[in-house]
């Protein structure tokens, strides 16, 4: 499953978080005409990350946890 941007509007709460400079830019380039915010995209890529987490434990025969 490839991680496709996607424009979404949801209930959400404040949280204080670092970037570095130079993974701002990459973000801020790949939303550039997508219809998404720089949060939204944060979100998406957090959610898609843990997805895909959660598939590599349940299919791994050695968990690390």
């Amino acid at each position: 499953m490839s991680f496709q941007i996607k424009s979404d509007k949801k209930e959400t709460e404040n949280k204080t978080i670092r970037f570095p400079l130079k993974l701002i830019s990459k973000i801020e380039k790949a939303i550039v005409s997508k219809n998404v915010s720089f949060s939204g995209f944060v979100i998406q890529a957090c959610e898609y990350a843990l997805a895909n987490m959660e598939n590599n434990k349940n299919t791994s025969k050695n968990p690390k946890i």
